[in-house]
């Protein structure tokens, strides 16, 4: 039996922040992580001969919680290379152009889905603020695209933008997930998409996670699989796969929602699903320094989108996006190029790389998207289960999706917490 203040389950950014606050105020905090590193959905690896995200990428000045963290490590950003020709499936052929081309064909389809976001969102951090908000949580994207009067070939890029933005077909896209989404991009799509695929950490993810886990000081017990978490008057016991036992005042879970059932909760949680995202992302090398390009396509396509983020040593690298990660493995060379060659059959594909998030057991997703329905769910879920605590991505109030989500939601707990 090991006693300490407060377990923490997952070593990600959520569990890291949560486990650095309340280190910070003296409580005695043990973290208990399944894998043999840090940073749970976010992972910089050696791939491709240089380093690559496996997981989370993107950060951007309008998401508070992780900007506040880059400034608060000193830590550089820097942005990926901007499209100078766009290639795009529409209409059952490849269109190209210019990436202001593109842009232009998505706008009208981007404009009016999301025109009445801030009268539903008007603050993006309390979602809950109109109480008839759940009116409108049954509703699908596709519901919404399919409202909309426009040409066949900007619906099909508009489906697709959806998709990629879900990493899940649109028909299993929750509404109030994508007005969020807008919401605290200030009701601004351009700004949205700047905001998801713009700027990334120069030195990558894995940087801010080891500043934090180095801050937190922290215990951290890797290759620990809690199994279940059982709650009695005087605390909490937590049991690990292997047969340990943890004993705490209060537990702090950071599970994924689409794989929290695979911890036996005692007394239970609220009623939840698996999530929406069952995607996944490649990154793949093409031979020769290719002048940076983009691709995009409709929801039916194995991959939605890719777009260029290194060239250098004979050699361009690109990373893509598919909606649904049993049609297409993120290391399967031969199936990516054959996506791949859809828009561009010039390029010869030489390998490729990626991780599958939605069959790893201690994930079961890639990033956190709500299905219709969930919004009222989450909102239970966001409460004090007795002396258990779910945080992370899939539970933040405004970036939902992001790592400025799990970072919102860690430091909402770490309060919660302190001041319990």
């Amino acid at each position: 039996m090991n006693d300490t203040d407060v377990v923490v389950v997952g070593a990600g950014f959520a569990g890291l922040t949560v486990a650095r606050e309340l280190r910070r105020r003296g409580v005695s905090v043990l973290v208990l992580e399944a894998r043999d590193r840090i940073g749970g959905r976010t992972w910089t690896d050696n791939r491709l001969g240089r380093p690559l995200e496996m997981g989370g990428t993107w950060v951007h000045w309008t998401q508070p919680h992780i900007w506040s963290e880059i400034t608060r490590y000193d830590l550089e950003i820097t942005r990926s290379p901007v499209p100078q020709r766009a290639f795009w499936h529409a209409g059952g052929r490849v269109h190209e152009g210019s990436p202001d081309e593109l842009f232009g064909l998505l706008d009208p389809g981007m404009t009016a889905m999301l025109a009445d976001t801030r009268e539903w969102f008007d603050r993006p951090y309390e979602p809950f603020l109109r109480a008839d908000c759940h009116a409108l949580d049954g509703r699908t994207v596709l519901d919404r695209i399919g409202a909309l009067d426009l040409p066949a070939d900007e619906r099909e890029l508009l489906e697709g933008m959806w998709a990629l933005n879900f990493n899940a077909p649109p028909e299993v896209a929750g509404l109030t997930q994508a007005l969020r989404w807008c919401s605290a991009a200030s009701g601004s799509w351009q700004l949205l998409f700047e905001s998801c695929a713009t700027y990334k950490l120069k030195d990558g993810t894995t940087a801010l996670a080891s500043a934090i886990a180095a801050d937190a000081g922290a215990d951290i017990r890797f290759g620990t699989v809690v199994a279940a978490v059982d709650q009695d008057a005087d605390g909490a016991t937590v049991t690990a796969e292997s047969g340990e036992t943890f004993r705490a005042s209060q537990v702090v879970v950071t599970l994924p929602l689409s794989v929290l059932g695979a911890i036996r909760f005692e007394p239970g949680l609220p009623a939840h699903a698996r999530q929406a995202s069952q995607g996944l992302k490649t990154w793949i090398a093409v031979r020769g320094e290719v002048e940076p390009f983009v691709v995009m396509g409709g929801k039916d396509l194995p991959l939605t989108f890719a777009q260029t983020e290194y060239t250098g040593d004979g050699n361009t690298i690109l990373v893509g996006f598919g909606p649904e990660a049993a049609r297409l493995r993120p290391d399967d060379v031969d199936a990516v190029a054959k996506a791949f060659a859809l828009w561009r059959p010039d390029l010869e594909v030489l390998e490729v790389a990626g991780h599958d998030w939605v069959a790893d057991r201690f994930s079961g997703e890639t990033w956190p998207m709500l299905r219709p329905g969930q919004l009222r769910r989450l909102q239970a879920l966001q409460q004090p289960h007795g002396r258990v605590h779910l945080a992370g991505s899939d539970y933040a109030t405004g970036w939902a999706g992001f790592i400025d989500g799990a970072v919102e939601s860690g430091l909402r707990t770490a309060r919660r917490l302190l001041d319990h």
